[in-house]
């Protein structure tokens, strides 16, 4: 038995995304999730050329960087709220939806695995509704820009309003590049781990009620 790692920068054996119903933020194993999601194809895989989720995520955390108007720790914390936002599909890859109760099911382990994520990563909350539709606009140009570059400008019927494309040219990575980048990406945002750890106690122990009050 492979004994798992005390932490997500602890060199040793990968802790893979497993159990969905019973993650928690200490079982979170960034290394593992940037391998997983490297090794997972966009759009199912109904794409010309291979484009991983991990690079697809590497993209839009730059873009939302790179925004102007945003303070320095805002744009930071959007820019690792976006590097993070498909984390969930790690853990249920290949889950079908099909009938309603299964939908919310699905539904409501994501919502528990994107918070074990965030608090794993030391972001503090949620975006608020405008930072969300912000971080929302940027996923759908990046995924213009997918159509353009790696479909021949052709996308999937059914696909909505079309947005307009990323300017920067979108092109394969493999799953180990992708990896390497999201990783990369993920400590340069988020800190080492005793950073992040010290952010989470930070943020529990202000969360504790007082002993003292009634």
């Amino acid at each position: 038995m492979t004994a798992k790692r005390s932490g997500a920068d602890a060199p040793g054996a990968l802790n893979w995304p497993g159990d969905p119903e019973t993650v928690t933020a200490a079982d979170i194993d960034f290394e593992a999730l940037a391998h997983v999601l490297a090794n997972t194809c966009r759009r199912g895989g109904c794409i010309r050329h291979y484009h991983s989720t991990a690079a697809h995520a590497v993209i839009v955390s730059e873009e939302v960087e790179a925004l102007d108007g945003l303070g320095e720790e805002d744009r930071r914390t959007l820019a690792l709220h976006a590097l993070v936002a498909d984390a969930p599909s790690a853990w249920l890859r290949g889950a079908a939806s099909g009938s309603q109760r299964a939908m919310e099911r699905t539904g409501r382990l994501a919502s528990g695995i994107e918070a074990a994520v965030r608090e794993a990563a030391g972001l503090d909350a949620v975006p608020d509704e405008e930072q969300a539709e912000l971080l929302r606009f940027v996923t759908r140009m990046a995924a213009a820009a997918e159509s353009r570059d790696l479909l021949d400008g052709n996308a999937p019927a059914g696909a909505g309003v079309a947005f307009p494309p990323l300017k920067r040219r979108i092109r394969s990575v493999s799953p180990d590049k992708a990896a390497a980048a999201w990783l990369a990406r993920f400590r340069a945002l988020a800190g080492p781990e005793e950073e992040r750890r010290r952010r989470v106690a930070a943020r529990a122990g202000a969360e504790r009620p007082d002993p003292g009050q009634g």
